[in-house]
């Protein structure tokens, strides 16, 4: 505090509506977490508060009365101890009065009311000391007794601080709007797996079987039909280059097997796509060969159209659009893009392995980050007398569309929380990839970029930066998301175990507490800005790093009990963040519960008692195939290709048609065959699996489990069984990752 000792008047009228109530605009500003509950006044109370205190490593507390007959005392500052504080109450007399205790930069702080009622708000981990670990358990469990009990003033505690839904007890339904299309298909097959057992895992059987079926109708089709073994490792590559960003981006919460799915969406886009620069081609005078095509008609397009999936997932998911994390977006325009550039790089391995030239070679491989970029010479004249042989590089579309939906998910996200200035990034995104597109297919087509555009694209070392860039969008996309989510902490059940990292956001919380408390607020608003925002960038880093690793050690001590729980973990971290980044978007407003909060409370108590925590232990080139399926008899998709090389979306499927049509009649039926095979295995069989084999049945009886043991292991399922086996070898001790020290 100042020299002049605050009154009581100043601190009440920051932080009070009134003498039991904090006032709503300090309870907004920040996100703080409230949570109202009962307790006895006693010396118990008076040390949760002082525990609270030292979660945030503050070493003073602010004390007050908060009667008006009290408004002109001042507040007393006394240090984190029990003692001290207890001594100041006492020292008020023998009768009964509302007080209030906060942090020195009135970030948090308790009213202590002359009844039971108690009111804490602040950082999640301030308010954890006074109600335990989880929340939101704790604001049910006072609705629960203020609607029980029927007192006036914890149910107005109730209905003010929201643990009370609106309406009648006995209204139909639950709050919010009504499911979409997606969330009824998804309804409809959560009643089939429950209400039909057998018949669900007889599905899966047969998934499995069929998927292992297509898998060798995948390999032989590359057998017979020269050119598709080289065109399989670009579906390999950009899979992997999804794994590579699902496995970073620690907020999503869409599945892997959406990603799968949006990846073979994006290849039959690819039609559609050539069908619309055939069109606009034609409407601009230029052939569909011309070099301007290349540049001036392909760019745009295709720049656009890859988008087309975040919009299909506006209108056939509009819910589940609104529950989306910033990172979701760049995971889905990055998984389109990976879908379209499987399309065009398939057609050029497998004309390259048919004998062509490939100047422009893919840079594919297992330890490769992002792989699929193309690097490209291009002769850069110099004022030296000799020429220096520069590299343009192609990060590839999966790359350069992720870059525009981070944009778009950080804009999203963050504009309400952070300002509408975010929504100057998805135009720079967009113009940034369709730059370095630009310059790709002036290469190709063998035009001079103009001056214009190749000192801009030099400013991020000609495509060399893009993949850094969207690594970087892709750190804030998970920093917004967490930040977000917290605010929605107290509706979310907790992770199972104990928090890790505990000492070191204590440290952060405290070194905020003291910086805040140093920035004067008479300054200029900016310098007071950017003086705030240097006290709670440690804080989100911290909190964030906290909350991800807290996820790993859920997974790693899961992994030690069996392939089952491992997988049940991986679907409740996922749902539990979509359950999270709902209530944060939402911000007060109806919205659809999916999944709901008992569901995940449950999974919550079931996972932490498997875990120990719990209560009772404290070929792609096919897929292009079926992309064209329908314009390969499209008059204006034949003829000659003077570009065999792929350059953009109209002169692929030109040189695919022509392939096609060279190939010998009995080796046609094989690429259909290979391209049914290869949709099929994109589209099923990515997804977490539910149910799992028992190990001894199965070895019991083999050809009797057999049918469980497809279900739980399609061919893209193996990863999540390999998981789940090496999760044996893990030592004992893992457990002690989630229980507490001492």
């Amino acid at each position: 505090m100042d020299e002049q000792a605050m009154l009581t008047r100043d601190l009440v009228l920051r932080l009070c509506a009134n003498a039991t109530e904090f006032d709503e605009a300090w309870i907004d500003d920040d996100a703080k977490v409230v949570v109202p509950f009962t307790a006895s006044r006693d010396t118990a109370l008076i040390r949760a508060i002082v525990s609270a205190g030292e979660a945030l490593g503050v070493e003073r507390l602010l004390v007050c009365r908060t009667r008006a007959e009290y408004a002109y005392e001042p507040v007393t500052e006394v240090p984190v101890d029990a003692e001290a504080l207890i001594a100041l109450v006492r020292g008020w007399g023998a009768e009964p009065t509302d007080f209030l205790v906060a942090i020195e930069d009135i970030s948090a702080g308790v009213l202590v009311t002359t009844t039971e009622l108690t009111v804490a708000a602040g950082p999640d981990v301030f308010v954890r000391e006074l109600v335990g670990p989880d929340l939101a358990a704790a604001r049910i469990a006072f609705g629960e007794e203020a609607r029980t009990s029927r007192d006036p003033e914890l149910l107005r505690a109730a209905q003010r601080y929201a643990c009370l839904e609106q309406g009648a007890r006995h209204a139909r339904g639950t709050r919010g709007p009504g499911p979409d299309l997606a969330e009824r298909i998804e309804q409809r097959l959560d009643s089939l797996r429950r209400g039909s057992p057998r018949a669900t895992t007889a599905l899966r059987a047969l998934r499995g079987a069929w998927g292992w079926a297509m898998l060798v109708v995948l390999l032989l089709a590359g057998v017979f039909v020269p050119g598709v073994p080289a065109a399989l490792p670009v579906v390999l590559a950009m899979v992997w280059l999804l794994a590579q960003l699902a496995w970073l981006a620690r907020s999503r919460t869409v599945a892997f097997s959406t990603l799968v799915r949006t990846l073979a969406f994006g290849a039959f886009l690819a039609w559609p796509m050539a069908l619309a620069e055939l069109a606009l081609a034609g409407a601009l005078g230029l052939a569909a060969d011309d070099p301007y095509a290349y540049a001036y008609v392909a760019v745009p397009v295709e720049e656009v159209g890859k988008l087309l999936p975040l919009l299909l997932c506006l209108f056939v998911a509009r819910r589940r659009f609104r529950r989306f994390a910033a990172v979701d977006l760049l995971l889905l325009a990055a998984a389109s893009g990976a879908g379209f550039h499987v399309a065009e790089q398939a057609v050029r391995a497998m004309l390259v392995a048919g004998g062509s030239v490939d100047p422009f070679a893919a840079h594919l491989g297992m330890f490769a980050l992002l792989p699929g970029w193309v690097e490209v010479p291009v002769a850069a004249v110099s004022t030296q007398p000799f020429q220096e042989v520069a590299l343009l590089r192609f990060s590839g579309h999966a790359v350069t569309s992720g870059l525009v939906g981070a944009a778009l998910g950080l804009a999203l996200v963050g504009a309400r929380r952070y300002g509408v200035w975010l929504w100057a990034l998805p135009p720079l995104a967009l113009g940034a990839a369709a730059l370095e597109h630009l310059n790709f297919n002036a290469v190709v087509a063998g035009l001079d970029p103009t001056p214009l555009t190749t000192a801009v694209f030099a400013l991020y070392g000609d495509g060399a930066a893009t993949r850094w860039l969207l690594l970087l969008l892709l750190v804030l996309a998970v920093l917004l998301d967490y930040r977000v989510a917290r605010s929605a902490t107290a509706e979310v059940p907790r992770l199972p175990g104990r928090p890790p990292l505990a000492a070191l956001v204590r440290a952060a919380h405290g070194r905020a507490v003291r910086v805040r408390v140093r920035v004067p607020g008479d300054i200029a608003p900016t310098f007071r800005h950017f003086g705030l925002l240097w006290a709670r960038i440690p804080v989100a880093l911290v909190e964030t790093l906290a909350t991800i690793l807290h996820e790993y050690a859920v997974m790693v001590v899961a992994a030690s009990r069996g392939p089952a729980t491992l997988c049940r973990s991986w679907i409740f971290l996922r749902r539990r963040r979509e359950y999270a980044m709902g209530a944060a978007r939402a911000a007060g407003r109806p919205w659809r519960r999916s999944p709901s909060r008992e569901e995940l409370a449950e999974t919550e108590v079931q996972l932490a008692t498997r875990l120990g925590v719990g209560p009772r232990s404290a070929s792609i080139a096919a897929v292009a195939v079926l992309a064209v399926s329908t314009a390969l008899a499209h008059p204006a998709l034949s003829g000659s290709v003077p570009h065999a090389d792929g350059a953009y979306a109209l002169m692929s499927l030109r040189a695919l048609s022509d392939w096609v049509a060279a190939l010998p009649a009995g080796t046609r039926p094989w690429v259909w065959a290979g391209g049914v095979a290869l949709a099929s295995l994109l589209v099923s069989g990515w997804s977490v699996p539910r149910e799992h084999p028992s190990v001894r049945h199965f070895l019991r009886d083999p050809r009797g489990n057999l049918g469980g043991l497809l279900g739980a292991l399609a061919p893209g399922q193996v990863p999540y069984g390999v998981a789940g086996l090496v999760g044996f070898a893990l030592p004992a001790r893992t457990d002690r990752l989630l229980r507490p020290r001492g």
